[in-house]
């Protein structure tokens, strides 16, 4: 009959402590206390380790879901299942370490899961899909989820994972939580984790999202207020690259990935490679005059003189992540994320630049050409319309600007 209480547990000394069939309660000299099973296999006595005692009766609801076998941390009746399943191995001719470590050794990382799963499905699947889904899990799920084991990863882990672009850009979330459900039911039916991917649970806490392609934008004739405000304050690398962000029209992502060698002073260009394009084709983006003001700014933050080193660089050196950026907005209760900044251009085209045919407004936000005749404008002309849209774009943010018969006036 079983012996021991929690009560008892508690006040134990040191020594070891019998509770029935097997089980044993360790304390050490240091207070430690864990649990041992001593079993027969194959006529030979095993001293086999269960993990430490859990004295607090609180389980995490993480680890509810976490198999018996490999849990480390083990209340009293979580002790006794276990030494329970481990003696019928025992009984069975199996050897029950073994039996006790194989899903703890087989179980991969989130990142390798990822991985083999990519390599195992993606010739069903277009392969536009199929390149954008280890891209997409690489930069918004690898940093906070791939160290992980694929069987530990809770609803609370995705939806932290989320948080920072779930209403900046609720489309990729989207995709993110998807893509990241698509791994764990694979790893599920691989037999590393005991359950699917959570569903409804992954985001609660999280706020509504928009309507996919509608992002929350402020009114282009408060933009100039705001980056006043930007600029009124300390220095820091996510004010320096929301101010870059609003005068370039540019995504988060682009700016986020900004590097020096993209840079051309000369030319007043930023040269835009594919890798951080959501088209995945090479742009380059017109400087106005504060936005060169912005990159002098940067190189006071400069961490590194590689000519490949972020101009906006987390404290590692690297690039800074999505939250760097949009919680700059959240932490001032404004209503509005950084995409919507792209909005507020556009809109300042439509009203304050008329002149300036549509689709060089949207080629200057790196969208795809619609009309024909414009696409076939020589190219210096084409370069030279959106120059005079950031150039005046620019000079409006920063109160270099008239207003003229319902036209900008630098």
């Amino acid at each position: 009959m079983p012996s021991l209480t929690m009560i008892g547990i508690k006040s134990a000394k040191v020594g070891r402590h019998p509770d029935g069939d097997g089980l044993y309660l360790l304390v050490k000299a240091t207070g430690a206390r864990s649990w041992l099973l001593r079993v027969q296999v194959e006529g030979k006595r095993r001293d086999i380790g269960l993990g430490s005692v859990d004295l607090t009766g609180k389980r995490d609801p993480a680890e509810e879901d976490v198999p018996i076998l490999i849990r480390r941390r083990l209340s009293l009746a979580e002790a006794r299942e276990k030494a329970a399943i481990l003696r019928r191995f025992a009984k069975a001719g199996r050897d029950p370490v073994i039996e006790r470590d194989k899903d703890r050794s087989s179980a991969p990382t989130f990142k390798d899961a990822a991985v083999q799963c990519h390599s195992d499905l993606k010739s069903g699947w277009a392969p536009r899909n199929a390149a954008a889904f280890l891209a997409s899990l690489e930069e918004h799920a690898f940093p906070a989820l791939g160290r992980f084991r694929v069987d530990h990863i809770e609803a609370s882990h995705i939806r932290d994972m989320l948080a920072p672009i779930w209403t900046d850009i609720p489309s990729m979330a989207k995709k993110v939580r998807q893509r990241v459900g698509t791994v764990l039911n694979y790893a599920k039916a691989k037999g590393w984790r005991a359950t699917e991917a959570p569903v409804k649970s992954v985001t609660i806490g999280l706020a509504r999202g928009q309507k996919e392609g509608n992002f929350p934008a402020m009114p282009y004739a408060d933009v100039p207020s705001f980056v006043g405000m930007l600029e009124a304050k300390s220095l820091t690398v996510g004010r320096l690259a929301l101010r870059f962000l609003i005068l370039t029209g540019a995504r988060s992502k682009e700016v986020r990935f900004a590097a020096w060698d993209q840079i051309d002073t000369s030319k007043k260009l930023w040269n835009r490679p594919a890798s951080i394009m959501k088209g995945k084709v090479p742009h380059s983006v017109t400087l106005n005059d504060a936005a060169l003001m912005i990159l002098e700014e940067a190189k006071a933050l400069r961490t590194s003189q590689k000519s490949d080193a972020p101009i906006f660089p987390s404290q590692k050196g690297t690039a800074i992540s999505d939250a760097t950026i949009s919680k700059i907005m959240r932490d001032m209760s404004l209503p509005f994320v950084p995409h919507g900044f792209r909005s507020s251009f556009r809109d300042f085209a439509a009203e304050l630049m008329p002149h300036i045919p549509d689709p060089v407004a949207e080629t200057a936000l790196s969208h795809v050409v619609p009309d024909k005749v414009i696409a076939a404008y020589k190219r210096t002309d084409f370069i030279v319309m959106r120059r005079e849209l950031l150039d005046a774009w620019g000079a409006y943010l920063v109160g270099d600007s008239v207003i003229s018969d319902g036209a900008l006036a630098a």
